[in-house]
């Protein structure tokens, strides 16, 4: 999609400071920190949001599980714990219509579900 910031970000039009990549997924630290870690980690194909992975892109939460895992462990959150988020449309906080998974870590992190 021309105008998503993510896919700029991807085809590199807009820089971003990468922490992991592999053929599948970029991650990429959060420009608004709000942890010590907050890093974005995305598709490369765009998906605007969690509701439109479809059977066909299953295999898609895998790569997103599995780059979480290296990126907690570049990060040096894996062992102390860390928080991973997938906000969905615009009442769930969604800004950026391309599916995402946020990365916290770097403090204890106070329970905000209560």
């Amino acid at each position: 999609m021309s105008d998503c910031i993510f896919c700029k970000i991807i085809n590199g039009d807009i820089p971003c400071t990468k922490v992991y990549e592999d053929g599948a997924v970029l991650a990429f630290d959060d420009i608004q920190p709000m942890a010590p870690v907050h890093v974005i980690i995305i598709p490369k194909k765009h998906i605007a949001t969690l509701m439109d992975v479809d059977t066909d892109q299953e295999v898609i939460s895998r790569q997103l599980f599995t780059a979480a895992q290296k990126v907690a462990k570049i990060k040096n959150v894996a062992v102390g714990g860390f928080r991973t988020v997938v906000n969905c449309n615009a009442d769930g906080g969604q800004i950026v219509f391309h599916l995402h998974m946020h990365l916290l870590g770097g403090r204890k992190l106070e329970d905000q579900l209560g």
